[in-house]
């Protein structure tokens, strides 16, 4: 990996660990920080496929109350360097995704540092404040964000630090139980994240396109395109029967539900 890679890449890192906390750009999804990594260090088709597996593992995790659910954006970007510098293509990505959940859960300890230092900022805008100081509040309102992005930007520089050698080094020497293990590991951890996803999705009006979904993706002649575009049309149908509320029939009985009341209308 040249120089100049390596320099994108922390970039990503950073922008990650930004959107972590804005939200804007989405850049601290596993897909989309995977990918972005890919482009940047000529790898795009491993990276996008160890994406695709993170995400489905990241739509699981959620902040709920007090609790801080582990850090996507940190095992996105560590597992892909550790992908991309270890040589092994689309082979190593079952290890890739085992690795990146302890990574995930590692990420807190930089979460809780990070969100500590921001104690003391919060003070320093509240002094700001109260002298209607409103660059000072403005400049420490950027450095927390920037905190933010280098709180991922720090460990992907320490990882682009080691040499490739060492990495592939230790990815060969590991005994193939425990390389096997950890693919068939990263595997049941991407269908748990699927199933907690489902789990938060199971209601009567969102059943029915997920069996559609299911069934279509089995036939092999439709490309990953052709499956996206079909998802998206029927998401914009749903969308389009939502907010008609099922008017094809009575339109004052709507109850919510579309598929629902589409079904009572033919009754």
């Amino acid at each position: 990996m040249n120089f100049l890679s390596m320099i994108l890449v922390v970039l990503v890192a950073f922008l990650a660990g930004v959107e972590g906390i804005l939200d804007e750009f989405q850049f601290h999804q596993p897909l989309v920080a995977c990918t972005l990594i890919g482009i940047v260090t000529g790898h795009p088709a491993e990276c996008i496929i160890l994406g695709g597996s993170l995400q489905l593992i990241a739509l699981g995790w959620a902040n709920i109350g007090a609790a801080v659910s582990p850090d996507a954006a940190l095992a996105s970007v560590a597992s892909a360097i550790i992908l991309v510098v270890g040589g092994k293509g689309e082979a190593g990505v079952g290890e890739a995704i085992a690795i990146a959940v302890p990574l995930a859960v590692a990420g807190l300890f930089l979460t809780m540092i990070v969100r500590t230092i921001s104690v003391i900022i919060v003070h320093q805008m509240d002094n700001a404040a109260e002298k209607a100081n409103f660059s000072a509040i403005q400049f420490w309102q950027i450095a927390a964000i920037c905190l933010q992005g280098l709180r991922i930007a720090i460990p992907a520089a320490l990882l682009l630090s080691i040499p490739a050698s060492a990495v592939q080094g230790l990815l060969a020497q590991m005994p193939a139980w425990l390389s096997e293990g950890m693919a068939i590991g990263g595997g049941m951890v991407v269908a748990v994240g699927y199933a907690m996803v489902i789990n938060m999705m199971a209601t009567a009006e969102v059943w029915p396109f997920f069996a559609i979904g299911f069934a279509v993706a089995a036939i092999s002649d439709l490309t990953l395109i052709a499956l996206g575009v079909i998802g998206v049309s029927m998401a914009l149908i749903y969308l389009t029967l939502s907010e008609n509320k099922g008017s094809a029939g009575d339109a004052g009985a709507g109850t919510g539900d579309p598929l629902g009341d589409i079904l009572d209308d033919y009754e």
